[in-house]
């Protein structure tokens, strides 16, 4: 029988955990929320008090009202992230409106300027959407769930193209999103980090895009207030009912490879309560990415549910709830021929040829999500969350699989809270906060060969851990010019190995007075906890029978410099960046046995950088909006192989196996007459790192790549829509990895055409 239950380790992390909220109750910001201050004044620049403020999500019912004081001012604390417009009304003056984007941890300032009433009133708009930030050095990216709906394949379960057709540098490869050269990422739910140590071994989805209302991407630079995962940060804001009143959608699909992707979503809300529920399946013959350009073994099928609860008790207290928890099935694919390139150059690396499997990966995944927010007055804020999260991933080789039928079972229980406070003095923003979970890790092994080579007792290992960290950040606003950012994280890892990181931050943001020009730098450290030790006698025996070994695995520590500028014009949003980040322990992943098993490695030292650019459209022609992404990076690694499972490999640096040097993503949303819609995107990549230069391809990169997505639709009465969405229209495929990973060799997805039908009803 498994033992799965926390040890005696694993309480006294989270003791640690408690021990630290008590000691550190001088508080941070819940990273979902930004402020609103404002001053409302006449033509002659006199304050006006007693004016009528409303701040009102623009795609949901969640509103908020206040009233200038005897200066004029106005401030909206815990405003969750997204788009707003703020309303101001007096008597003997004209109504006036503005847009603003407000950001986790932004506090954005308006100013208005009232004109006297005239016998016609009419509500003067006053400027275009707030987008250079002086509250951040990171490079942002907001996304709503009207971008999500109208992005080509992107509220798809298992799509990640929210990401990947909007973020420079992110796309997919070997079944797995890589950002800015690295593979490990923070998904943030409600502002809550859902941790998960285990590099590689999950391919299902951490939450279904059509339950994200607002997606916030940060890449790099990030103060002190957020975790230790360089290459990118996914701060989701769930639906929560606002945008409902007693109503629910179904979204139904139907295309080829018998795909099909549905969900019954409910919601609805009072002044002080709002509730959002939802539950969705998914099937399709075409699942992971294929090493051949026929899709062979590869069906996928998964389903899950998620919720969401708001209530306010009174308007200084919130309380928040997430929950979810979804299974998924997929096929792994293989190469049928023996005598293929790629299984033959698979044998030539030591592994084995995938034409003799049929496995099958069972993943589980579930997180529950507690958060209290205090408001102490508009400058205080408390915001506290316990949460737990599970997850395991059981990969089933078939019972007549050859050479070997390989099992893996990693399940990983994790239980953890945070705890930050964020408190406005003078021209200081400063946070502290804590951040910290226990986790318990149970990996089962099993390698039977079918080929007549020797077998090795199945290996089971059950792991305790833990991750303490605590954190002070300052923003500085010198003048509405300058800010200065200053934060120290501290963090304390404790498993097989016991390690300690003090990490700076600092940052400096400079707007250019009239044309709102932002220029950014920043210069960090990093701590990434590393997966718990898993490898046991039986395992490290068959590691040595093919000349591996393992090493005990250390945490991987980064030192970024980062340098910026933001260019409102308009209401365009032009944003370059250039980067450079250094890592020592570098954590990658490779295989062991057959080719679709991967394990934790960690290399001597990694070296990336790049520049990237992002440039956003208002709306144009009041129809559509144009957006754009591209970059340009190099990601290089060098041996020896510090930890995990050990090989040899020559030293020098050299292209990782998903260093791909150019991409660029160009789309465009536009809502048309007669209530259609469509949505374009062109996606282009330079090409990967080539494994295997002597063989298919010259050269050390594979071919480069284009494909082209469509979806076009109509709403009809505002209660249906029925849209049809084309991906890689042209069907051009490519050999996207050649690595020896997942299978082997990696083409990228075939076409796939789809109809979607959407549903509004009440109950």
């Amino acid at each position: 029988m498994r033992r799965r239950k926390f040890s005696k380790n694993l309480v006294i992390a989270m003791a640690f955990v408690a021990g630290a909220l008590a000691i550190c109750c001088t508080p941070a910001r819940a990273e979902i929320f930004g402020n609103v201050h404002g001053i409302v004044h006449d033509p002659q620049h006199r304050p006006i008090p007693d004016a009528a403020v409303d701040l009102k999500a623009q795609h949901s019912d969640w509103v908020q009202h206040q009233k200038t004081n005897d200066n004029g001012e106005f401030d909206f604390s815990a405003v969750p992230l997204g788009e707003y417009t703020v309303t101001v009304m007096v008597a003997n003056f004209q109504p006036s409106q503005q847009n603003l984007v407000v950001g986790s941890g932004t506090s954005p300032v308006l100013h208005f300027q009232l004109e006297l009433a005239s016998v016609t009133e009419k509500t003067v708009v006053t400027g275009e959407q707030i987008i250079a930030t002086m509250d951040s050095v990171t490079p942002t990216a907001m996304l709503s769930r009207q971008d999500i709906q109208e992005t080509p394949g992107a509220d798809r379960t298992n799509s990640l193209a929210m990401i990947t057709d909007y973020v420079p540098a992110a796309y997919v490869t070997h079944d797995m999103l890589h950002m800015r050269g690295g593979h490990q990422v923070d998904w943030l739910i409600d502002g809550i980090p859902i941790p998960n140590t285990n590099i590689a071994a999950n391919l299902g989805p951490t939450i279904d895009p059509k339950d994200i209302d607002y997606l916030e991407v940060q890449r790099g630079s990030y103060d002190a207030a957020y975790g230790d995962r360089t290459y990118g940060i996914f701060n989701i804001v769930p639906r929560t009912g606002f945008e409902r009143d007693k109503e629910c959608d179904l979204v139904v699909s139907l295309g080829n490879f018998y795909q099909t992707n549905d969900q019954i979503s409910c919601g609805g809300h009072t002044q002080r309560f709002a509730y959002y529920v939802s539950v969705n399946g998914n099937r399709s013959d075409y699942g992971l990415q294929t090493p051949i350009a026929q899709v062979f073994h590869d069906a996928e099928n998964g389903y899950g549910g998620f919720a969401s609860f708001i209530f306010n008790p009174d308007s200084k207290n919130q309380l928040r709830l997430v929950t979810s928890l979804r299974e998924d099935y997929y096929q792994i694919p293989y190469d049928p021929d023996p005598n293929s390139v790629g299984n033959q150059e698979l044998v030539a690396g030591g592994v084995s040829p995938s034409y003799g499997l049929r496995d099958g990966e069972y993943e589980r995944d579930g997180y529950i999500a507690f958060s209290w927010v205090h408001t102490f007055n508009p400058n205080m804020l408390l915001t506290v969350s316990p949460f737990y999260h599970y997850n395991s991933a059981d990969y089933q080789g078939g019972a007549n699989d050859f050479p070997a039928i390989s099992t893996t079972d990693q399940t990983a229980n994790y239980g953890g809270l945070q705890a930050t406070f964020d408190v406005n003095v003078w021209k200081n923003e400063l946070q502290v906060g804590i951040y910290g979970f226990g986790q318990h890790q149970y990996n089962l092994f099993n390698n039977q060969f079918t080929d007549g080579s020797q077998n090795f007792p199945a290996s089971s290992v059950g792991v305790t851990g833990g991750l303490a960290s605590v954190f002070i950040n300052d923003k500085f606003k010198v003048n509405s010019w300058l800010t200065l950012i200053a934060g120290l994280r501290q963090s304390h890892f404790t498993s097989d190995v016991v390690e300690n990181a003090t990490d700076p931050r600092l940052g400096i943001a400079v707007k250019v007075p009239r044309l709102d020009w932002v220029f950014r730098a920043f210069y960090g450290d990093y701590y990434q906890a590393p997966p718990l030790a898993t490898a046991s006698g039986p395992l490290i025996g068959l590691a040595q029978s093919q000349g591996f070994s393992f090493a005990p695995l250390h945490g991987e520590r980064d030192e970024e410099h980062q340098f910026g500028v933001t260019i409102p014009f308009r209401g365009w949003d032009l944003d370059a960046d250039t980067f450079k980040t250094r890592a020592t322990n570098w954590l990658d992943h490779n295989n062991i046995g057959e080719s679709n098993l991967f394990w934790p490695i960690t290399w001597d030292a990694a070296l990336i950088q790049g520049w990237e650019l992002t440039l956003r459209s208002p709306r144009l022609w009041h129809r559509g909006q144009f957006h754009l992404a591209y970059a340009n990076q190099f990601a290089e690694a060098t041996s020896p192989i510090t930890g995990g499972l050990i090989f040899s490999i020559p030293p020098g640096y050299g292209p990782v196996d998903h260093d791909q040097r150019n991409t660029l993503n160009l789309g465009f949303n536009a809502t048309l007459p007669w209530q259609t819609f469509a949505s374009t995107n062109v996606y282009y990549g330079s090409g990967f790192t080539n494994g295997s230069p002597d063989a298919q391809y010259p050269g050390p990169y594979l071919p480069g790549h284009t494909t082209f997505d469509l979806s076009l639709g109509k709403n009809f009465a505002e209660k249906y829509s029925l849209s049809v969405s084309a991906l890689n229209v042209a069907n051009r495929r490519v050999e996207l990895d050649n690595s020896l990973t997942f299978g082997g060799f990696h083409w990228n997805d075939p076409r796939q055409i789809y109809v979607e039908f959407r549903y509004r009803f009440h109950y």
